[in-house]
This record gives C-alpha cells, sequence and structure tokens, in this order.
C-alpha cells in the first residue's frame, strides 16, 4: 500500500473560497449588518432571533452563564419540529422543496414539507403505539436515505 504523505499533508489545509453569487447574497436573510449587530450586543441580537421561533414558553434569561456551563433560554419550551415542519406548512410554504435527495446510484427523491411532516407524524404515532411518554429517550439508527 502506497502512503502519499504530500497528498494526505493537503487534506489538513483548504484555502479555496466559494462566494456566493451577487442575486443569491442578495435575497439571503443574513446581510452583513446581522454581524454588526451580534456583535453590538449578543444578548439581545438572540433574543431577536429566537423570537423568530414558535415557543410553547417564552424564555426569562437569555442566557445563565455559571462556567464551565451555560443554559440558553432558561425557562423557555420549544418543540424542533413544530418550528423545522410545521410552521412552514401552517405560513402557506407545505409544497416548498424541504430537502433534494441524490443517492449514489442516480437515484433522486423531493421532498416538500408537507410530504415530510406527514412522515413526522407518522413516525411520532409509531412511536407512541410502541409506549413512548414524554420524557422517554429514544435512539433512532436514520440512515443516509429518505
Amino acid at each position: 500500500m502506497s502512503h502519499n504523505h504530500e497528498s494526505l499533508e493537503n487534506l489538513l489545509s483548504e484555502d479555496r473560497l466559494f462566494p456566493p453569487s451577487a442575486e443569491f447574497a442578495a435575497q439571503a436573510n443574513a446581510k452583513p449588518e446581522l454581524y454588526d449587530k451580534a456583535e453590538k450586543d449578543r444578548l439581545a441580537f438572540w433574543d431577536v432571533q429566537a423570537k423568530q421561533l414558535s415557543w410553547q414558553t417564552p424564555w426569562n434569561k437569555t442566557l445563565d452563564w455559571q462556567s464551565p456551563f451555560a443554559k440558553w433560554f432558561v425557562g423557555g419550551k420549544i418543540n424542533a419540529s413544530v418550528n423545522a415542519l410545521d410552521r412552514h406548512v401552517q405560513e402557506g410554504r407545505g409544497d416548498r422543496v424541504a430537502f433534494h435527495f441524490e443517492g449514489e446510484p442516480g437515484d433522486t427523491q423531493t421532498i416538500t414539507y408537507a410530504q415530510l411532516l406527514i412522515e413526522v407524524k407518522k413516525t411520532a404515532n409509531a412511536l407512541t403505539e410502541l409506549g413512548v411518554v414524554a420524557g422517554d429517550r429514544v435512539a433512532i439508527y436514520m440512515p443516509m436515505i429518505p
């Protein structure tokens, strides 16, 4: 087996840049001034960002920092699935592509937010039927396919 030290070293360094097109940058949510706002007052910045999500219970403290432990949005309760899927469907974006899959053999699959929400609900119902309740910890193997 041949070991090519030079090419292994090259993997440790990457200095290429892949800037977005002007059109893509113009429609992006995050503009350069966002960084200035974050640097000026990071806690206020994250408060504003978090308020764009749907919270079941709002937080009462943005950050509780007891080094080396940090707790963000203390007292708040959020449902990640609601924020990732439900709200997009409820706001009329159910037909938009949530993700597009391309497999190694060339197979493809496009899944909308509405379709993905249905699959998530099916999975949640299956877990409920198995006896899983709030507070249980569950590990699910998820292969790299839809």
